[in-house]
């Protein structure tokens, strides 16, 4: 049986000088601290932190902090980093429980490196009777495992801010309530994937990572299971607010989006984003699409070059100077009457904020405002698991 330890180490930073203030109250703030690294709001800020600071000479030159702190002072800021330490009690309580979750397979070994780029190519093409192979990049980064530490503080593992956003006293509560608790399926620990908002659906882990799927992590409907309606469709403040924290909140249109790109923004996008000339771009063709509708393969057909790219994070990245709230869009073209075989204008019409596996922060907002349980919201998300106490 997997057991917690005591503490964990987090990487906060890493520059080629590291500004600490050393408070009076035995915290310490470290001064502008990159977040949302690649994403779209990316941006830096002070943060504080409780525990230890380690500081780590790279072999480069660069110097990274290391924060040494205990598991259960890890989760509150945790779920008070990924969403508001105002959200319902219930809510914060399933959030604590995955987060546990999925940080002791992190620290016990069960997750490992999962990165895979490949330039094999699809199914031949021919022209002219000649068979031609068309390049692919089939990419993912999954949460691998850091060397000089168990986990980073970033989005690419899980956001944690130290106590700069762990202000209100339910966040230690929901972390207190559940201490030990963790979800598990046939015995072993779960791999508690969850995002902002699925937009109706959830979607399966192979879409998103490995060609693997777990029995828990299904592309489900996200209805409530009382009244049927789907429970992240919606623009309640006082929900949304339970999710979304300050920097969150400046984006809005995450259920349903729309982003249109004339022909020359995408194609100089493209090039610049794949190192790839591909000319003037013909059609953006899916090729392959999850049970939620996001896309996991890409076909981009230029004038000059075709190349096919997945899975959903590097199409997310590949068609945004930051990131697409997500992969599950349809595409819609327009001509110019003089010129009809090559688009003017690509719209993609979208849904949903992140890779929608497992729970939808959103929707379990909602479940909690409704008076769901925290049991209940995690059922919903990981169905066939088991909560246990280690």
């Amino acid at each position: 049986m997997d057991k917690l330890p005591a503490t964990l180490s987090v990487g906060i930073m890493t520059a080629p000088q590291i500004d600490v203030t050393n408070n009076a109250d035995g915290t310490f703030t470290l001064h502008g601290v990159t977040i949302g690294k690649d994403y779209h709001w990316e941006r830096k800020e002070d943060q504080t932190f409780m525990g230890k600071l380690k500081i780590i000479r790279e072999p480069d030159g660069q110097m990274t902090a290391v924060n040494i702190i205990s598991i259960e002072d890890y989760l509150v800021s945790v779920i008070s980093s990924e969403m508001s330490p105002n959200a319902s009690l219930e809510f914060l309580k399933a959030a604590a429980v995955i987060s546990r979750s999925w940080v002791t397979g992190k620290i016990t070994g069960r997750s490992k490196t999962a990165t895979r780029m490949t330039t094999a190519p699809p199914p031949a093409r021919k022209e002219q009777g000649t068979e031609q192979l068309e390049p692919s990049l089939i990419t993912w980064q999954d949460h691998e495992d850091h060397t000089l530490y168990d986990v980073c503080a970033d989005d690419h593992c899980q956001r944690y801010q130290g106590v700069t956003k762990a202000t209100n006293p339910n966040a230690k509560r929901a972390v207190e309530e559940t201490r030990g608790e963790v979800l598990t399926y046939q015995g072993e620990v779960c791999d508690c994937r969850f995002s902002k908002c699925c937009g109706g659906r959830m979607e399966e882990f192979s879409t998103c990572w490995q060609d693997k799927d777990m029995p828990y992590l299904q592309a489900l409907e996200d209805r409530d299971p009382k009244d049927g309606t789907i429970l992240c469709d919606t623009s309640d403040p006082a929900i949304l607010s339970q999710v979304l924290n300050d920097y969150d909140q400046e984006t809005a249109d995450f259920y349903r989006w729309t982003v249109t790109y004339t022909q020359e923004q995408l194609s100089d996008l493209l090039s610049r984003k794949l190192d790839h000339n591909f000319g003037q771009i013909v059609e953006l063709k899916p090729l392959k699409r999850g049970k939620s509708g996001r896309i996991c393969e890409l076909q981009i057909v230029g004038t000059k070059a075709s190349l096919t790219i997945g899975k959903e994070l590097t199409i997310r990245s590949a068609l945004s100077e930051s990131h697409l709230y997500s992969s599950a869009f349809e595409v819609e073209v327009s001509y110019s009457p003089t010129l009809k075989d090559i688009p003017t204008t690509f719209t993609l019409h979208g849904k949903g904020w992140g890779h929608g596996v497992g729970l939808c922060q959103i929707g379990a907002a909602v479940m909690g405002a409704k008076g769901y349980t925290y049991r209940e919201i995690l059922a919903h998300y990981y169905p066939d698991t088991v909560i246990e106490k280690r």
